[in-house]
């Protein structure tokens, strides 16, 4: 790529969002306000596409004084994050127009929700994109105080209440983290490097050996908490089933599907760096106790699960803990199935968090127990739902499935014989729990309750389309990731070596 090419690249994906979210804040034409959301997922598409094309063969490309950088598991990322945004943005304008409907918000509200999603969505880039760790912190401490006020969007007791939890929690694990970069970079000035490259991800990976052992320890502690807890694992993970929960339901979908995994992909970047300085031991035992303790805690919460968006809630932590389970292993095998999982999981649960909200708007509430007869009351509705629970519980043909049970091969080979069936255990009581509660939803007879339609509800084109994308999509993946096998290989290389 031309010098041009590769600062329009590297700097689009964060330019093109910023540049619509000022547009929705000060546009006033209805019409400029529906669709042009889908402007910063085509820029991001577009830019992890040339990414995906050119980075295996011509190796990474930097910018800004290395401040923006790409390499292979960027490109996998900036596809995901794209993908999943376009699947939400696509379903945003039906959301809104139900929330119009149901009295909630009118347009101020609708552009305002524009242009923090599309905020949101430029500060995920940024941290996919930043080389440079303080950079990268910036990034996702900008994902925490955008998503604050969607999580609030509704404006109600619950959504407020939750909005201000997050923010509490995210900040305190925002805040480890800062203490962990602050060792890392201690660690890199005691080792020789200059200021200007202390905090320089290729730098600190290629001087890892001489950082000190103890400071690195530390350091890499208080990340894995710190971006942990943004990535809803043990122990500062109470943010994450009322965040998502009262987001409106194409923002749930955002935060589940790609901001815990651009998060727990930060923790990858400094395990990279822990693992040259102290060894595979120490970083593996910290992934492996977060992971079992997050997946124990979604799996007994699910069994006793009321609330259908909380019940979604609970399964990302199952997956975000499977994907921490995979980390710690740490080979490439493993590392490749994660990068996999965090690709079907994030289109998974866009289309099951946004098929909730049509849940909701259709039966006014999110208590499992009444919503019964889903597949009578709304077929496709009900179709859809269940069909991305299916890919949610693994099953094939959707990617989950490949990732899962490369997880599981990995585990094995790997020597972690115990954790890896201990975590199989638990997914299977969480299959279970989720399963039973996604039946007792869609079977038996439509509700005869006062306000419910006497005839079956259609889902609509406009509303069914990017959930229907959005599972083929999975299923693909699940039987190929055909011309992304090449870039899947490389990204897992860089993060996965031993």
């Amino acid at each position: 790529m031309t010098p041009a090419t590769t600062t329009a690249v590297l700097t689009a994906p964060i330019v093109v969002p910023l540049a619509v979210a000022c547009l929705y804040a000060g546009a006033r034409r209805r019409g400029l306000t529906a669709w042009a959301g889908l402007l910063s997922p085509a820029a991001i598409l577009a830019c992890g596409s040339v990414l995906a094309a050119t980075v295996p063969d011509g190796g990474p490309v930097t910018i800004d004084g290395s401040l923006l950088r790409a390499d292979a598991l960027t490109a996998w990322m900036l596809l995901v994050v794209g993908a999943v945004a376009a699947l939400a943005c696509a379903a945003g304008p039906a959301y809104l127009a139900h929330e119009r409907a149901a009295g909630h918000g009118g347009r101020g509200a609708a552009r305002q929700y524009n242009a923090l999603v599309h905020g949101f969505l430029a500060a995920m880039c940024a941290a996919v994109l930043a080389a440079n760790l303080g950079v990268l912190w910036v990034a996702i401490e900008a994902t925490t105080i955008v998503t604050a006020f969607l999580v609030g969007h509704r404006r109600t007791r619950a959504s407020v209440e939750a909005a201000w939890k997050y923010v509490v929690i995210c900040s305190a694990g925002i805040a480890l983290a800062f203490l962990g970069t602050v060792l890392i970079y201690y660690a890199a000035r005691q080792a020789g490097v200059s200021e200007a490259w202390a905090l320089d991800w290729p730098t600190l990976v290629a001087r890892a050996d001489r950082l000190d052992p103890d400071v690195t320890r530390l350091g890499m502690a208080l990340v894995v908490l710190g971006f942990g807890a943004k990535a809803g694992l043990v122990p500062l993970h109470a943010w994450l089933p009322d965040a998502h929960s009262q987001a409106p339901a194409p923002v749930s979908a955002l935060m589940s599907g790609v901001l815990l995994a651009v998060s727990f992909t930060a923790v990858l970047r400094y395990k990279v760096i822990a693992d040259a300085a102290i060894g595979h031991g120490f970083t593996r035992a910290l992934l492996t106790g977060a992971a079992l303790l997050t997946l124990a805690l979604a799996a007994a919460v699910l069994l006793g699960q009321r609330d259908y968006k909380r019940m979604l809630a609970y399964s990302s932590m199952e997956h975000m803990a499977l994907i921490a389970l995979g980390g710690a292993i740490g080979s490439p095998l493993a590392i490749a199935a994660v990068l996999l999982h965090i690709a079907g999981h994030g289109l998974a649960k866009t289309v099951a968090f946004t098929s909730s909200g049509h849940i909701l708007h259709l039966r006014r509430t999110t208590r499992i127990g009444r919503v019964r007869g889903l597949l009578a009351r709304a077929p496709g509705l009900g179709a859809v739902f269940g069909l991305a629970t299916l890919a949610l519980l693994a099953l094939p043909p959707f990617s989950l499935f490949a990732s899962e049970l490369g997880i599981a091969r990995a585990g094995f080979a790997a020597g972690m014989g115990w954790p890896t069936a201990l975590a199989l255990g638990l997914v299977l009581v969480a299959f279970a729990a989720l399963s039973s509660r996604t039946a007792r939803m869609l079977l038996g007879p439509a509700p005869d309750a006062p306000g419910t339609p006497a005839v079956p509800k259609r889902l609509g084109t406009t509303a069914a389309l990017p959930l229907v994308t959005g599972l083929l999509a999975c299923a693909a993946l699940g039987i190929t990731t055909g011309p992304l096998t090449r870039l899947l290989s490389d990204a897992a290389a860089i993060i996965g070596g031993h």
